[in-house]
């Protein structure tokens, strides 16, 4: 009766790690921003650099990007801190996107989660508010200069406003 016992456990543990296995999430595009980055360039008109990190993580399901800005705050920590999870939804056929920072902790609200469909080498992802605004954010990838460009900008009542023009380059 031990001996069956021992058997069906090992044959339910072989069945779920295949599953996980199997179901792992895999993207070419996605693997090419995992590694470390500094991203440059303007945020609301203001030049900043930011230190990136990126992995896969939680069996490769989700990637996830941890941004610092170097800049300080009055307290001394940084003045900007995000982390980022990106994932494949199989029954819409895009990418979702998490979006929490430190602007506010309201990023549970509706508004933090993004949707794309990928478009080429870019990944346009869009936001939309519970107010009815939106926010696009694009990852695009330069295959010549293996960087990426991070495009955001900010919709509201028809209007659309630049928000920041960023590179990431391998650090």
């Amino acid at each position: 009766m031990k001996t069956i016992k021992t058997i069906i456990a090992c044959v339910a543990l072989i069945s779920i790690t295949a599953r996980a296995q199997q179901t792992a999430f895999q993207d070419s595009l996605l693997d090419k921003l995992a590694g470390k980055w500094i991203l440059q360039g303007t945020i609301a008109g203001q030049e900043t650099t930011h230190d990136i990190s990126v992995e896969w993580v939680l069996n490769h399901e989700y990637l996830q990007i941890h941004e610092v800005s170097r800049e300080k705050n009055a307290q001394g920590t940084p003045a900007y801190e995000a982390i980022v999870y990106i994932g494949w939804n199989q029954q819409t056929s895009q990418y979702q996107c998490l979006w929490l920072d430190v602007t506010g902790g309201g990023g549970l609200n509706g508004d933090a989660i993004g949707h794309a469909k990928q478009n080429g080498d870019e990944i346009p992802f869009l936001f939309i508010s519970p107010d009815g605004s939106s926010f696009h954010t694009t990852f695009a990838y330069g295959l010549d200069t293996d960087t990426w460009k991070w495009i955001m900008d900010a919709e509201a009542g028809g209007k659309t406003q630049p928000f920041a023009r960023l590179t990431l380059k391998k650090n």
